[in-house]
């Protein structure tokens, strides 16, 4: 048996859904709008671009994707996210297990000290000395020791092992298992929820970093492909000249007027570029994240 709606309660579902909808078209459609004004023709574009292409042309990426540099970029910004999250993950969930152990020796002071670091900070000139102190400079390990351990995700992986069942690792101890055991077959296998959102935090940030870059690296060869992208953000126009001149240094070469890029071009290409491996991250780790976030921050 059907229940009938009244009136007033389907012209709520009605404004309801035309609110959310329009809410939903407003925080997706820039995205977009970048999306389809990379894939359109260079010349047409100019003009503006609503809602579809306007020319369909690949002309962009290819043309960006053969600048100077940018495939070891690339390479750089992915070794980094990987490595980094990998470290930051296993440092962070270790650090936060142990931390949860009363036996642990100085416990209460270290942890404390670790949450200090949240709110202090040595500033920028002393923590170049100590970075330069330590030859990290001008290093690839300057984008990922600094950063291994992050004083929220261990704060967030205490609070989530604290809950766990302590049966479960009482019974392994009787057993004869240290703690890096426990740790390894026991703690992170129940801790997924918990490792994905760490990882998707560490992993983001990681991939859309470039001040580190910017600050402490020189190098041309460890450039990462968001320092590229801040570069050319600011100096569009003279690299628009050097992707049209190219190495053939003729603009002919590249094909008819339709086929030469724009400053706005370049921009949203390179936007797009850097935006879509964390569109492809997120929906895989969207159904541990939640839960992770809500587990992990119940108590402090």
């Amino acid at each position: 048996m059907h229940r009938k709606i009244s009136p007033s309660r389907m012209a709520f579902h009605v404004v309801n859904t035309i609110f959310l909808g329009l809410l939903a078209l407003i925080c997706l459609y820039p995205f977009w709008y970048i999306l389809i004004y990379s894939l359109s023709d260079a010349t047409r574009a100019q003009a503006g671009v609503t809602f579809w292409f306007k020319g369909f042309s690949l002309n962009n990426f290819k043309k960006v994707l053969e600048l100077n540099g940018i495939g070891s970029a690339l390479f750089i910004s992915v070794a980094r996210t990987l490595s980094g999250t990998l470290l930051s993950v296993f440092a962070c969930t270790f650090m936060g297990y142990l931390f949860s152990k009363d036996e642990l020796p100085g416990r209460k002071f270290l942890y404390r000290a670790l949450v200090i670091t949240m709110y202090v900070s040595g500033g920028l000139i002393p923590t170049y000395l100590t970075i330069s102190a330590y030859k990290l400079v001008n290093t690839f390990w300057v984008y990922i020791l600094p950063g291994v351990v992050s004083a929220y995700n261990v704060i967030l992986v205490k609070t989530f092992v604290e809950q766990l069942p302590a049966s479960l690792e009482e019974s392994a101890v009787l057993d004869g298992a240290g703690a890096f055991t426990v740790y390894r077959y026991i703690i992170l296998p129940l801790s997924k929820p918990i490792v994905a959102t760490i990882a998707t935090f560490t992993a983001v940030g990681q991939w859309n970093s470039y001040m580190d870059n910017y600050l402490y690296v020189s190098k041309t060869s460890l450039n990462t492909l968001q320092y590229l992208l801040y570069k050319f953000l600011n100096s569009t126009q003279e690299l628009t000249k050097m992707l049209q001149q190219g190495d053939t240094s003729a603009i002919h070469q590249m094909g008819s007027a339709s086929q030469l890029l724009t400053p706005m071009g370049v921009r949203m290409t390179i936007t797009v570029i850097t935006v879509i491996p964390i569109f492809m991250v997120y929906p895989f780790m969207q159904k541990y994240f939640s839960k992770g976030i809500m587990l992990g921050a119940v108590k402090g």
